[in-house]
């Protein structure tokens, strides 16, 4: 897997990626104290308000900043949102109402929904072979684990010796760091195209290919399936350790790390599995295992006589693996779903969609849980991970290939684009096959048989 990092490019952005991480875990346990700081017990409304923001920024801002950033150069528009990033970061500390909370936390979030997109967008570029493109996006996935349990030990360290004030400091040093590490590199530029439309053509044109694509339909769905299980351990860990099983706080982070640990075990293997076994299988048993998993702890949550914290550990490390086995392949459908050209709208959509997913999630695991207990919530969240499942068995067909037969009776007999594939066609209504993604000539999927 660490083959791809001889890869000078890439391994500076993937250094550029763990830094800014841990840089932004540092501001998430240092918001957390902020927000005790200025609203007292009702922190976690603070708190819950700031996550509120941060999901409409990844839905609104990232696919309306994608129809402008193709015009800009890619490593340019990259550098000056870590500097954004970092900017809104180094005001923090000295906020002293909520609502500068607020107002900071979307400019910060609203700059990572167009660097994110836009980076992800990058790496099938530098990193063409799907092989080693796959083994980038384990290693992302490691990356995002290992900031899950590496950034609150860090905070706990230096919350010994300094105040929580300077782990925002962390966050400023880690977005500039990534700043230099992208600009130390050439970051390859997708080719502009001239497109007929407006804002409004511009700003959807991700989400209408996404949308118009099974794989990807079905990927949204699995996308639901992953955030009802994610959600509920983000948001109820605390609940189920701290109250249920009046457990320290040490036993929390205990069950947090059998979670990473779980899709960190996953995200190893991945490459070597998906290299036999293909992305809609892996993905889909995947959300079926965390349906089980969801209504197995449903269950154990009622259950007399049994060792509850076990049961908890197991089964968070299980929804870790299925978490990351539906979550790590997403790139390599995307890659095969767009045009170079179109790939920074695609990464986009998924980025608002996916998001979409989370702010149901968040909701139904956040107050179901407040108002009917754990068990009810477990079933809740299962039968979203089944939705998922089922919607996505329906929509994206098990006979996906890249390449398809379709015609072209929109087109003039003399248009060169009739002449790729096979057959050379002399028809408009001939069909031709080749690799089949939606763009300007190709508005609808082909029908199954064409």
């Amino acid at each position: 897997m660490l083959s791809v990092l001889a890869d000078r490019t890439y391994r500076h952005l993937f250094l550029a990626q763990v830094i800014a991480l841990v840089g932004t875990g540092l501001a998430t346990v240092a918001l957390g104290l902020l927000s005790y700081d200025l609203a007292g017990a009702n922190a976690g409304v603070v708190l819950g308000g700031a996550l509120a923001i941060k999901m409409i920024a990844y839905i609104g801002v990232g696919p309306i900043v994608n129809a402008f950033v193709d015009r800009l150069p890619r490593r340019a528009f990259l550098v000056s949102m870590d500097l954004v990033r970092a900017s809104v970061a180094i005001t923090l500390p000295f906020v002293t109402q909520i609502w500068q909370v607020y107002l900071l936390i979307f400019l910060l979030q609203s700059a990572s929904a167009a660097f994110t997109p836009t980076f992800q967008a990058a790496i099938p570029d530098i990193l063409p072979d799907e092989e080693r493109y796959t083994r980038a996006l384990s290693l992302s996935r490691l990356a995002y684990d290992m900031e899950s349990l590496v950034s609150p030990m860090l905070a706990a360290a230096l919350l010994t010796v300094i105040s929580f004030h300077w782990l925002f400091g962390g966050t400023v040093v880690g977005f500039l760091a990534s700043a230099a590490l992208v600009v130390s590199v050439i970051v390859p530029q997708p080719k502009t195209v001239a497109r007929e439309g407006g804002i409004y053509a511009r700003t959807t044109r991700g989400v209408r290919i996404y949308l118009k694509t099974p794989r990807l339909r079905g990927l949204l769905a699995l996308n639901l399936a992953a955030a009802a299980a994610g959600a509920m351990v983000i948001v109820n860990t605390v609940v189920s350790v701290r109250t249920l099983l009046g457990r320290s706080a040490d036993d929390m982070a205990l069950a947090l790390a059998a979670f990473g640990g779980g899709s960190m075990v996953a995200a190893l293997l991945l490459p070597r599995v998906l290299e036999r076994v293909g992305d809609r299988t892996v993905m889909i048993t995947a959300s079926c295992l965390l349906t089980v998993a969801l209504v197995v702890m449903a269950l154990l949550t009622v259950a007399p006589g049994v060792d509850h914290w076990v049961s908890l550990l197991i089964l968070w490390a299980i929804i870790g693996v299925g978490y990351s086995a539906v979550l790590t392949p997403s790139g390599r459908l995307l890659r095969r779903s767009a045009t170079p050209e179109d790939r920074s709208a695609l990464f986009a959509a998924q980025f608002a969609l996916s998001h979409a997913c989370w702010l149901l999630t968040y909701t139904v695991a956040g107050s179901l849980g407040a108002a009917y207990g754990m068990a009810p919530t477990f079933v809740a969240l299962a039968g979203l991970s089944l939705v998922g499942v089922v919607v996505a068995l329906k929509v994206w067909p098990a006979a996906d290939p890249d390449e398809l037969a379709h015609v072209h009776p929109d087109l003039p007999p003399q248009h060169p684009h009739l002449r790729e594939g096979e057959g050379k066609p002399v028809s408009t209504r001939a069909a031709h096959v080749h690799p089949f993604v939606i763009d300007d000539l190709h508005h609808h999927w082909p029908k199954a048989g064409m």
